[in-house]
């Protein structure tokens, strides 16, 4: 079993940054992936971004160049930076975790609004 938890989230104003963070626990030796996902109401859940065990890193093009993915092992810990937010970020962001089988956080709300 693996667990997340997911935090940062809040209300920013447009241009504004948040900074989520993913604490997993458990069997994380498992995890061979991490991943951002979002999802706003009356839309499927997309992917925003994910990082391997190798550090290679994945953009949705709706934020590359605005998130940056990073780990800290010493920490167990993913964390997306998120800059120049827009509006259309806003959204519930779940942290994502691969092992044989994917598990989920619950979600942090993350609203861009003036």
């Amino acid at each position: 079993q693996v667990q997340l938890v997911e935090s940062g989230g809040g209300l920013v104003q447009p241009g504004g940054s948040l900074r989520l963070s993913c604490a997993a626990s458990g069997n994380i030796f498992s995890i061979s992936l991490m991943g951002w996902y979002r999802q706003a109401p009356g839309k499927q859940r997309e992917l925003v971004a994910t990082i391997t065990s190798g550090d290679n890193t994945n953009y949705a093009d709706s934020v590359k160049g605005r998130f940056t993915i990073s780990r800290d092992n010493a920490k167990n810990t993913v964390y997306l930076q998120m800059n120049s937010l827009k509006p259309e970020d806003t959204a519930v962001y779940y942290c994502k975790a691969t092992t044989v089988i994917n598990f989920w956080g619950q979600g942090t709300q993350v609203t861009v609004s003036s």
